[in-house]
């Protein structure tokens, strides 16, 4: 069966645009979650708010650049945002390490055994969940502690 370069070319930009779509819809969750408009993350993150409403709208695919600056205020690690934007590839999972901590940021092993089983799309879309249920202690951290005053 002979491939279609027009069918090739269309799957490539609607591939693309989903993944921005994703991207600006994680972006707009997590802005959301920690209570910011898109004004106070364009204060404090550099970034034009009528820019971070089309990356959030899927119009555009944030640089690098972009990312690294919205990061922060965003509650990301950088290197996640990087991953969730396939910037990056998940890191494997460091199971065989001598005198294994499981605390401090390293994975269990049935963790890293079951995300090491699904496809790297299912291991992004974790991470984003969990990047999005971190965001939101944070939050509930910071209302609570507002709260206590």
């Amino acid at each position: 069966m002979p491939i279609d370069i027009c069918h090739l070319a269309n799957y490539n930009i609607i591939m693309r645009d989903s993944s921005a779509n994703n991207l600006g819809e994680i972006v707009r969750q997590q802005r959301v979650v920690m209570a910011l408009t898109l004004q106070e993350l364009a204060a404090s993150s550099g970034v034009s708010s009528s820019h971070l409403g089309r990356i959030e709208r899927g119009e555009r695919f944030p640089s690098a650049s972009i990312l690294r600056k919205v990061a922060g205020p965003l509650g990301f690690e950088e290197d996640e945002l990087f991953t969730l934007a396939g910037y990056l590839s998940p890191q494997p999972p460091r199971i065989a390490e001598s005198g294994i901590n499981y605390s401090g940021g390293r994975l269990a092993p049935y963790v890293a055994k079951m995300l090491a089983q699904e496809p790297v799309e299912i291991q992004h879309s974790v991470i984003g969940i969990l990047t999005l249920l971190k965001g939101i202690a944070k939050s509930m951290a910071k209302s609570m502690a507002k709260g206590n005053r």
